[in-house]
Parts: C-alpha cells; sequence; structure tokens
C-alpha cells in the first residue's frame, strides 16, 4: 500500500466537496493537499470528469513539480498551488474553482467590497484581485506566473487573514491550514460574490459597510472575547 493513500484519499473527498457544494463541473476546478513533511501535495489530476474521479487518480507531486506518485498526469495548475506552497507557509490545502459569481468578480476584475456584515462575519477585509497578467507572464510559464499574480497582490495582505484571492479574468483561489477549510474558503467566497452582486444590482450607489460594524461582527466571531457559537 502506498504511504500516501490516506493523503490521496484526503485530496479526493475535498475535490468531490467542491461538487457537492456546487462550485463546480465536469472537470472545472481542483483541490491539493499538502503533506508538509514528506514535502508533496496530493491533487486532482488534470482533466479528469468529477463522475468517474476515484482516489487512486489523485496524483502525489513533490513541491518543485516532480511526480512522486500516480500514474495520470497532475492538474494543469499544479505549478500555481506549489508556488502557494512555498510562499505561504503555513497553508495545508490550495483550491481552485471556476464557480459563477466569484468568476464574474474576476473577469470584472473588482474586489469584493465589504457591504454587509455576512461578509463581515468572515472576513473584515475587502476581497482582493491580482493585477491582470501581462503578456510578458502569458508568454512565459504561465500557470507559475498565475502564481506570481497572487504573491505579488499579497505583497502588503496576510495570507493568514485573507484566504481568498479573485485572479484577474481567471478565477478564485482559496487556501486553508486544512482542506475542510480551504473548501469551506471557497463555498463562502462564492455566497459572498453573489450577495455583492445582487447588492449592487440594488443599488449602485451602496456605501462599503461601516468600519464599527465591520468591527463588530468579525470581532464576536473571530475575536478573543468572541461569543459566537457554543463553547
Amino acid at each position: 500500500m502506498s504511504k500516501f493513500t490516506q493523503l490521496k484519499k484526503e485530496a479526493y473527498d475535498a475535490n468531490i466537496d467542491l461538487v457537492n457544494k456546487g462550485l463546480v463541473i465536469h472537470t472545472f476546478g481542483n483541490v491539493s493537499v499538502a503533506d508538509r513533511d514528506n514535502e508533496v501535495i496530493a491533487i486532482k489530476p488534470s482533466g479528469v470528469d468529477y463522475e468517474v474521479l476515484a482516489p487512486e487518480d489523485i496524483v502525489i507531486v513533490d513541491l518543485e513539480n516532480n511526480i512522486v506518485e500516480g500514474d495520470l498526469r497532475p492538474s494543469s495548475d499544479t505549478k500555481t498551488h506549489t508556488l502557494l506552497y512555498r510562499n505561504f507557509k503555513k497553508i495545508g490545502s490550495v483550491v481552485h474553482t471556476h464557480s459563477t459569481y466569484a468568476v464574474a468578480w474576476a473577469q470584472a476584475v473588482k474586489p469584493i467590497p465589504v457591504l454587509g456584515t455576512t461578509h463581515a462575519d468572515h472576513l473584515p477585509f475587502d476581497i482582493p484581485v491580482t493585477e491582470i497578467m501581462s503578456d510578458e507572464m502569458i508568454k512565459g510559464d504561465y500557470e507559475e506566473e498565475t502564481g506570481n499574480q497572487i504573491i505579488n497582490a499579497f505583497s502588503d495582505l496576510s495570507y493568514e487573514e485573507i484566504e481568498m484571492v479573485l485572479v484577474a479574468c481567471h478565477g478564485p483561489f482559496t487556501w486553508g491550514a486544512t482542506a475542510k477549510k480551504a473548501v469551506h474558503n471557497a463555498h463562502i467566497l462564492e455566497e459572498l460574490a453573489k450577495l455583492a452582486m445582487f447588492t449592487l444590482q440594488i443599488n449602485p450607489d451602496v456605501k462599503k459597510l461601516k468600519e464599527s460594524l465591520i468591527e463588530k461582527h468579525y470581532q464576536r466571531k473571530h475575536g478573543k472575547d468572541s461569543y459566537y457559537g457554543q463553547k
């Protein structure tokens, strides 16, 4: 038995969770899960439909993009994932989807503003969008440059505080300490994108939520004196 069997199963389950949450269709999107001790990741194979995906199809790749185990080619986005793992040292999983509303914001090249308390409950910041990729980057190592777009967008942001981003003209990436958290972030991002779009359709002149409400709602769930939920 492979020593990566459990890692493959975790990555498989996370990829199927994207389907169950309505975040992917056909072959779109992927989840990777890291084994930091062995410096490898488990990632969905390229172009394999979720309906036929099996745990044994998951590919093990090291952080320099070399296949360690697997008969299939890893996701075409693998170099984006591995670059994020190399730079965001505390993350354990990366998710990429083409979910409808988040992609719409990415295609519009607009950050998602904090317009209400639902957003503030999860994140006290706008969801950032990268710069549009330059022609030079497009002609280079495209998937690695996609990762560089994200790294550049976080030059003055904390990847630990903001676990999601919109890649301009492309789509969303999220991450987290675990696969469960990274998929959760992808689900939350899609819902916040949807709410923001509808809000701006109803009132294009709506103002960003005031800071006192942002602070209140974020801190009551995530602050040191949080009181949301059960102890």
